[in-house]
């Protein structure tokens, strides 16, 4: 008798042992898919919120996905739009949207925040006159000179006044003549590459540009 006690005492334990292994194993396993429901709603939120409005915001700061306008212009700051990315640069750029160069924007909103590398032509980064140079030979079928300082001087010199869009504007940082470039669009803007921006619009009547501009005019290609 105390031996078939004992051993119905032991398989008790047994069974109640591996009821609670169940039992704990099934816990976790709840917790797993209720940490995968979670973690699935909270991103299925974070998705919906952000595709809950069409407005978007000028910016300078970092290359956005849903393709925003990128600028430091004065002008701009606080300015919000909605519409096609043509649209949205005609607001930028207080202008009726059948001025614009449809290939031009497009170059421009497709290599917009990229960031700078001295010396670069790729994504990855890219210079000023690298750029500017990229620009031309895809929107225009024309080469430039690799420098700014040699494109400063294949150009007929404008007014600022005069520009058009696809004018090369100039500026002096430092002390050894021209060494950045720019291509114009309208009312004082232009496109560049910002050292610490990447590609970018700013305005020609802003202090920093409007001290350190040095000529402008087309290109003779």
């Amino acid at each position: 008798m105390n031996k078939l006690f004992f051993k119905k005492g032991v398989n008790r334990l047994y069974i109640r042992g591996n009821l609670f292994k169940f039992v704990l194993q099934e816990s976790k396993s709840n917790i797993m898919i209720a940490k995968s429901y979670f973690i699935f709603f909270l991103s299925a939120l974070l998705f919906l919120s952000s595709c809950s409005t069409k407005k978007k915001v000028l910016t300078s700061g970092s290359r956005s996905s849903s393709g925003s306008v990128l600028t430091d212009a004065s002008s701009a700051r606080g300015k919000t739009f909605s519409g096609s990315r043509l649209d949205n640069y005609a607001s930028l750029l207080n202008v009726n949207t059948k001025k614009l160069n449809p290939q031009l924007y497009s170059f421009i909103d497709d290599w917009m925040g990229i960031p700078h590398r001295m010396g670069g032509q790729t994504k990855s980064g890219v210079d000023c006159s690298g750029f500017v140079n990229l620009l031309y030979i895809e929107v225009y079928k024309g080469n430039l000179p690799r420098t700014s300082r040699d494109m400063e001087g294949i150009v007929k010199r404008k007014k600022p006044e005069k520009l058009e869009e696809g004018d090369l504007v100039f500026f002096s940082f430092g002390k050894k003549g021209i060494d950045h470039v720019g291509v114009y669009l309208h009312n004082n803007k232009f496109v560049h590459v910002s050292t610490r921006k990447g590609v970018i619009i700013s305005d020609l009547t802003d202090s920093w540009y409007a001290k350190t501009f040095v000529d402008a005019g087309s290109p003779k290609i």
